[in-house]
């Protein structure tokens, strides 16, 4: 389990660990077995979405002066074991955003074809934002220090943001990489991104990612 694999993991750079969960109105326990496991848990009162429960998070570690945060699912896609990589990346590089790749050496779960082709397209329109070559756009598996916790807490988009984020990331002056981690599959629960091929999906975050691009810092 996500939470017991956590509890055993040891960071270096002398950080310390500690777990938060975002309930965002979840129908299932998932707040009673995150108490039962000793995380801090936040019970969102209304349905936010993805962007809403990160930025949740993101507050919370500005709030509570933590150095760095670290976003990753709770479905057992993003293994723990893999945050000391993570750590290390933004130690040696001194990223402000470390974004964990599924694509750069290609090992563990690859996700489907169709979102593979659409993971593709994200990949060109945030080149052309940005000037940046980020592979695994869409992943939630990142990292903040403690710039990128102030900009994300002052704004993060609402629906489906890790696209859209870079880009706000990158007008501020960041510094975004991403480093190879190996994903797996989806342990339970659904993505939250049931749609991805549709046209629906891709023109709403190009819509996103393109006023991002043109609003005033």
């Amino acid at each position: 389990m996500v939470l017991d694999e956590l509890r055993q993991t040891k960071l270096p750079g002398g950080y310390q660990l500690e777990v938060l969960v975002i309930n965002d109105c979840s129908k299932d326990n998932t707040s009673a077995v995150a108490k039962k496991h000793n995380a801090t848990v936040i019970d969102l009162p209304v349905n936010l979405g993805i962007g809403g429960a990160v930025q949740t998070g993101i507050l919370y570690a500005r709030d509570n002066n933590f150095s760095l945060a670290i976003q990753l699912d709770g479905d057992g896609q993003h293994p723990p074991k893999e945050l000391e990589k993570m750590i290390r990346f933004h130690l040696e590089t001194g990223a402000n955003v470390v974004i964990g790749s599924r694509f750069l050496e290609k090992e563990g779960f690859q996700s489907s074809f169709v979102r593979r082709m659409g993971i593709k397209y994200f990949h060109w329109l945030n080149r052309l934002f940005t000037g940046l070559h980020i592979y695994d756009s869409t992943s939630g598996f990142r990292l903040f220090d403690r710039a990128a916790i102030e900009v994300a807490a002052a704004r993060y988009p609402d629906e489906y943001p890790e696209p859209e984020s870079l880009i706000s990331f990158s007008k501020a002056g960041l510094k975004i990489m991403e480093v190879p981690v190996i994903m797996s599959h989806r342990l339970g629960g659904q993505s939250s991104i049931r749609h991805f091929s549709s046209l629906y999906y891709t023109i709403k975050v190009s819509l996103a990612m393109l006023f991002s691009f043109i609003r005033k810092s």
